[in-house]
């Protein structure tokens, strides 16, 4: 498996990859790329298996010291082989390493796969709020 991060959308290959995952979990990826393109120090980290993306981790800045980990998934081909564990390790491993302070995701109870990850690597619970949707979103932090 490698790994490659990206601070820009990347080229077209490895975004379609990114975009099949992304609507396989989300079932909409129409406006994942105008999205995108609006965000301040878009960070994009991408798990490969031979040329095949496997997961995608999009994240992007809050602050000089605050990063928002915003999407993410992983094919369901390569489930359970620790691929979502290993993005975020990498994602904060890069956080840390360009002086930033907090990563702060938001979830659903209904994704409790990620929901368990975030709580396993050291994310604390820190408020909840009921979207436009009617749905409740679970704000997580951890201190890097």
């Amino acid at each position: 498996m490698n790994f490659s991060f990206y601070k820009q959308i990347p080229e077209k290959a490895v975004m379609d990859g990114i975009l099949q995952i992304h609507e396989h979990i989300f079932h909409d990826s129409s406006e994942l790329i105008r999205k995108m393109v609006n965000k301040r120090k878009l960070l994009i980290h991408v798990a490969f298996i031979d040329s095949q993306v496997v997961g995608y981790k999009i994240g992007y800045e809050l602050s000089s010291e605050k990063f928002y980990s915003w999407l993410g998934g992983v094919d369901p081909n390569y489930r359970n082989l620790g691929i979502a564990t290993k993005l975020m390790d990498k994602q904060h491993e890069f956080l840390r390493e360009h002086g930033y302070k907090m990563v702060q995701t938001k979830t659903k109870n209904r994704w409790r796969q990620m929901l368990i990850l975030n709580l396993k690597n050291g994310f604390n619970i820190m408020d909840t709020y009921t979207d436009k949707n009617g749905e409740i979103k679970i704000i997580l932090e951890k201190n890097l």
